[in-house]
């Protein structure tokens, strides 16, 4: 892979390369669930997860394009697209290829997922000849992104002179997805707020894919169980999207139901959910949701960078959010465009609210041999890229010694397997890298016996083993890694998600680097499940723990002070320590337990993992046994 991405830079372009000029034409749309032969209608626009029938019309530049070149039609292959086709004329995708030249030919196949290419045969096309692809000719037309997304790239590129290398036109055709009919309802409260204490319940009308901006009106009802409920009215103008105060005056674990009735439908039966549980009580310390590993379309994601923020902060209710688009990776690279970079870094700046909304600039080193890594800064330093394929930053090491006396942090992800495995050989920064993603829509890197277990696993390469195995301190956080516009919420759209909570004092830039670095935080695979654990009485999650004689030192006390709150019911509370698994059932949404723990060594590790019975579930931070201060032995 790297090769092959060095390659393509070393690459030499030709003046023709990436020539000409295109435009898009909707011709025909359906909405998601229509058959393609329902009087395709509104043209102009394209719906999520529905069909189109689209022209495509390219313009030789002044250079053209010699006999043996070719001009490439790529679209997006991960969310839904039909691959462009020329062999099933009834089957989706199909697409009549023509050219304007008289007496050249066009040769087209399809060489990878909605990857379509017409090599140019005959004669050469000159300046101002037009090459048209009708994307969805057929009459099963094309499927759609299932992703809202206003202006979304159809990507071209031509190879002028012929000699297999091709440059991407720099202004591609663009379409915007809009969002379907409401179909689901996400709402949020607080995770933590005292009695009495204002708070607010978010509510969002989704599309069945999970996008917002949803066309919605109607009647919604909140009801707290066994207690009062509440009527509000959703407008137009709501785009989907309302907040309404909520106050609790009892202490107690809270989860809300929330109904819609859409005056759209004729269906009596409402759009329902629940919310996150927000535990009630004097001096609950606040737990903070993060999503700090995201995707836009200026890498290989869906969706503009600001209307990702907008989504974390509105529809998913994010405390903490960074989009982290590819060095190098998808089809533009930010490490080769200075503009598309320094937006990224202005969009991120301009929606930062602290105490309100924490946004951190950052991004992906993504290295396909020591594993990918995001980089987040905290400071108002110039941050440049520090590619992975740039031999200065391709090694771990040399990405940290690029970083050190930064407030900054990296954090590997997807460790365990798929795309790629982190070498864990590599020892990680200790204060660099204090935390790794240890869930995300690619599945779990937390152990073997893990639900949600990620793809492609390498045996022996999963957090449990081959790092807190080694002796590293690392507290362990989630993150979507999402590529499809919907931070805090990837585990709509698949089995898994991931998200960050982070105990952190407050709500800044500051306050959040400082939790990370003590290791305060836990992961979830999407759901926003409390869990909250005390080692003999003040030692929290993430700590290092000096252990003498089988026990904390300086103290008697040997407990392990255990509360999980559940998003749905738990089903178990497993205790992991060093390796070793112990289970407590539990039988409600909330579970609560101490332990006696008994033999507390140095260089072991001890983490807890809430796990619901729908699968989903929440994984701690370490307390990590030392030896005392004053001991003569070396812990890890």
């Amino acid at each position: 892979m790297v090769e092959s991405l060095r390659e393509d830079l070393a690459a030499e372009r030709h003046p023709a390369d990436g020539g000409g000029t295109a435009r898009l034409e909707i011709l025909a749309a359906t909405g998601s669930g229509m058959e393609p032969s329902g009087n395709p209608s509104k043209v102009g626009s394209l719906e999520a997860g529905g069909l189109g029938r689209m022209l495509i019309t390219w313009t030789a530049g002044p250079m053209g394009v010699v006999e043996g070149g070719a001009i490439y039609l790529q679209i997006s292959p991960f969310w839904g697209w039909s691959t462009p086709q020329v062999t099933h004329p009834e089957g989706p995708g199909f697409t009549e290829v023509s050219t304007s030249a008289e007496g050249a030919g066009l040769r087209v196949e399809t060489l990878d997922r909605q990857l379509l290419v017409a090599h140019v045969e005959g004669r050469p096309l000159k300046a101002g000849e037009t090459v048209q692809w009708l994307y969805g000719a057929g009459p099963a037309m094309a499927g759609v992104d299932r992703f809202a997304e206003a202006g979304e790239r159809l990507w071209l590129a031509v190879d002028g002179d012929g000699d297999g290398v091709r440059g991407l036109l720099a202004g591609p055709p663009t379409v915007s997805i809009d969002p379907g009919p409401a179909a689901r309802l996400v709402a949020f409260l607080p995770s933590t707020v005292a009695p009495n204490a204002p708070a607010r319940l978010h509510i969002s009308v989704l599309d069945r894919w999970g996008n917002a901006g949803v066309t919605a009106t109607g009647r919604l009802r909140i009801e707290e169980p066994g207690g009062r409920s509440l009527e509000h009215c959703i407008s137009a103008g709501d785009a989907g999207t309302v907040i309404i105060p909520w106050q609790v005056e009892s202490s107690g674990i809270y989860q809300l139901v929330v109904s819609f009735w859409d005056d759209q439908k004729q269906s009596p039966e409402p759009l329902r959910t629940r919310t996150n549980p927000m535990w009630v009580a004097e001096g609950a310390a606040p737990i903070f949701w993060g999503d700090l590993q995201v995707h836009s379309n200026r890498s290989d994601g869906t969706g503009l960078p600001r209307d990702l923020y907008r989504y974390g902060r509105d529809v998913a209710r994010l405390d903490v959010m960074s989009v982290t688009d590819h060095d190098h990776w998808g089809l533009r690279f930010l490490d080769r465009d200075r503009a598309e970079w320094q937006e990224i870094q202005s969009v991120t700046e301009s929606l930062h609210q602290p105490g309100r909304f924490v946004t951190i600039r950052g991004f992906e080193w993504t290295n396909w041999i020591h594993g990918h890594r995001h980089v987040l800064v905290f400071d108002d330093q110039p941050l440049p890229i520090l590619s992975s394929l740039d031999e200065a930053y391709d090694h771990p090491e040399e990405l940290w010694a690029a970083l050190k006396g930064r407030d900054a942090v990296t954090i590997a992800h997807h460790t365990a397997g798929g795309p790629i495995a982190t070498d864990w050989s590599i020892a990680p920064d200790p204060v660099l890298e204090p935390i790794t993603e240890v869930v995300s829509v690619h599945g779990s890197s937390e152990a073997e016996d893990s639900p949600k277990r990620i793809y492609q696993p390498v045996s022996g390469n999963f957090v449990r083993e081959a790092a807190l195995g080694r002796g590293y301190r690392l507290g362990l956080i989630g993150s979507t890694d999402g590529h499809d516009g919907h931070p805090g919420l990837g585990h709509l759209a698949g089995p898994s998600g991931g998200l960050a909570a982070i105990l952190a004092d407050d709500l800044t830039r500051s306050g959040v680097l400082e939790a990370l670095r003590s290791r305060r935080v836990y992961a979830t695979s999407g759901p926003r499940i409390i869990l909250r654990t005390l080692l003999a009485g003040r030692h929290r999650m993430g700590s290092e723990v000096p252990v003498g004689a089988g026990k904390v030192h300086g103290t008697d006390d040997r407990s392990l002070w255990v509360y999980a709150a559940g998003h749905a019911e738990l089903e178990r509370v497993d205790v992991i320590r060093s390796g070793v698994v112990d289970s407590v059932p539990c039988e409600h949404r909330t579970c609560s337990f101490s332990l006696q723990l008994e033999s507390l060594q140095p260089n072991g590790f001890l983490y807890l993992r809430a796990v619901q019975r729908d699968g989903h579930f929440a994984v701690s931070s370490p307390f990590f046994f030392v030896e005392p201060p004053g001991s003569e032995s070396v812990g890890s």
